[in-house]
């Protein structure tokens, strides 16, 4: 192996997690690596920095030809597209955290590394300090990937846990997570579903070779559950869960949604609680792989762009395996879901779009009920964006066409017996 090249950082970006960056690097000769200069937008901010190494001018370091490594750590997504196009043209290696911009403008960043043959890493755009991306490149690099199940947002993830856990309502447990900084004071990308739909589209990339733009994959978050639903879950002995999963099909297809789920006790991701992230991999062979751990913060995700720093001392990029395969994957939506809706009024949702419904129950304030769906029926169902109905999809609730048809079979047989 030759020698690690000696890196020289431009850093976009001293927040909480590029100040990580910045001290870390001090403490640690041996990464071989050293920030020469650090990009800011505001220059009245009273910093601890020791140097001449804070400008506002983007050139002072995507012009310097010493500078061969750009971090980018900022949070406009669209500044940072233009940092990160910038300095791969100029053959920077890029290191981001950024996910919306990965998973907004993948192909385009695809074609830049290719072209100018210059890494670009973003481990920690996806749950912090669990290893996923890298895993699915390097361990799970084969064809034989059945499913990525997680808790990817730490900011619903702790929301949920104080409303299971201590009861808090839903305000109060946000408010909460936004004064220990695990919700921004905009949580709207947390909350709704789109931090976690993001991250399911670069999963999809690396796991299973299919560039799938957010917008394309359906998404809910949890402003719409309802405590009924809460109370549900106990009786049955669920948790709820918002859940990023992809899922292959027995004809090779995928599914693949961010929703609400109920999760047994069976499953790790029971058993994550607050800010933490989880994530299932399950291949043919080897079962099921749980990877746990811190999935936003300063060192959990310092520790994450430190991980791809030192990387590229060795000239580490992504082979992106899947995405070169001649074997190709893609999403598809003729499957159906096991769902429990909650509403105020059967007016607000259309009973129609079932394919039957096998449980009803109406309660004084709220009413709900357990039923199958076309998935196709229920993302262009216009009730599911009705704010006062809620959906939570039933543990292993992804039914095939062929499952289906034996439900069905089965259920006739029931009935003729029972006559």
């Amino acid at each position: 192996m030759s020698n690690p090249e000696k890196l020289v950082i431009g850093l976009f970006g001293f927040g909480v997690v590029g100040e990580g960056i910045y001290n870390v690097l001090k403490q640690t000769p041996s990464l071989n690596a050293a920030i020469k200069r650090i990009c800011i937008k505001h220059n009245w901010k009273k910093r601890n920095i020791e140097g001449d190494l804070l400008t506002t001018n983007y050139d002072d370091i995507l012009e310097d030809p010493e500078i061969n490594v750009v971090v980018e750590l900022i949070n406009d997504p669209v500044e940072a597209y233009k940092i990160v196009t910038c300095a791969l043209k100029k053959k920077k290696a890029v290191v981001s955290a950024n996910k919306k911009l990965v998973a907004e403008h993948l192909p385009e960043l695809l074609k830049l590394q290719q072209l100018t043959g210059t890494p670009f890493l973003y481990e920690a755009a996806v749950c912090g300090s669990i290893p996923v991306i890298r895993n699915l490149e390097e361990y799970y690099d084969n064809d034989l990937l059945q499913g990525i199940c997680g808790i990817v947002n730490g900011s619903t993830n702790y929301i949920l846990t104080k409303i299971a856990d201590e009861g808090l309502e839903y305000r109060d447990a946000l408010i909460q997570a936004q004064q220990l900084g695990f919700a921004e004071t905009d949580p709207s990308l947390d909350v709704e579903g789109v931090d976690c739909v993001n991250k399911l589209s670069i999963l999809l990339a690396h796991g299973y070779g299919i560039i799938a733009p957010p917008i394309s994959i359906l998404h809910k978050g949890i402003t719409q559950l309802h405590a009924g639903d809460g109370i549900f879950a106990d009786e049955k002995g669920y948790q709820v869960k918002l859940i990023a999963q992809a899922r292959k099909l027995s004809n090779g297809d995928l599914a693949a949604f961010v929703l609400p789920q109920f999760i047994t006790p069976e499953s790790q991701l029971f058993y994550v609680k607050n800010e933490f992230n989880g994530v299932v991999i399950e291949s043919t062979f080897s079962d099921k792989q749980f990877l746990y751990g811190k999935g936003a913060g300063r060192y959990p995700t310092s520790s994450a762009v430190l991980s791809d720093i030192s990387a590229l001392r060795f000239n580490y990029k992504y082979e992106y395996r899947k995405l070169n395969s001649p074997l190709k994957n893609r999403v598809t939506q003729d499957f159906y879901l096991k769902i429990y809706a909650s509403f105020d009024n059967w007016e607000d949702i259309n009973r129609e779009d079932f394919e039957w419904i096998e449980e009803y129950h109406c309660q004084e304030s709220r009413q709900y009920l357990s039923g199958m769906i076309h998935f196709e029926k229920l993302k262009q169902s216009q009730w599911l964006e009705n704010p006062s109905v809620s959906v939570i999809v039933y543990p292993n609730g992804i039914i095939e066409n062929v499952e289906l048809r034996k439900i069905k079979k089965r259920s006739l047989e029931l009935a003729l017996t029972v006559l």
